[in-house]
């Protein structure tokens, strides 16, 4: 038994906690002691830990911590922010100019339209004729009178 011991002693420091975690938890989960799920997800952390606005970041720094290149996030987190800001922020907000726009060969291979189905921000045409007959939708909406659950 005292070989084991010598054995485990004699791993470094980081591999010895690993491996002891590796038998530990698996074990305890066994037991019953603690619910499996949450050695895989921990749901507090995943859904509320952060923002969408801050998932590039997120990524950036999951990316550095397994060794991957930074600067390819990095340029990759500079041209997303810069294709946003020349797209719709700069145009739309600021009342610059349009300095990008999608090239016609795209047009012409996925077209916008197809079968009902609108391209990105338009809004289908039957919407669009229902929001002009109640006044270019500029004011106040008509929501309807609405119904009290459970009745018939």
């Amino acid at each position: 038994m005292s070989d084991i011991g010598d054995w485990f002693r004699s791993i470094p420091a980081i591999t010895r906690y690993w491996f002891a975690a590796t038998v530990a938890v698996p074990l305890v989960g066994k037991l019953g002691l603690i619910s499996p799920a949450y050695f895989f997800l921990w749901p507090e952390a995943f859904l509320y830990r952060f923002q969408a606005c801050y998932l590039p970041w997120v990524i950036l720094g999951f990316n550095y911590i397994i060794g991957g290149s930074v600067i390819n996030e990095l340029i990759g987190n500079l041209v997303g922010h810069l294709y946003f800001f020349l797209m719709f922020r700069y145009p739309m907000d600021l009342g610059g100019r349009n300095f990008l726009s999608t090239p016609q060969f795209l047009y012409r291979w996925l077209p916008s339209r197809r079968g009902g189905v609108s391209g990105f921000g338009v809004p289908p045409a039957s919407m669009r004729r229902a929001a002009d007959q109640n006044g270019g939708g500029g004011g106040r909406h008509n929501w309807g009178q609405g119904f009290r659950l459970g009745d018939q």
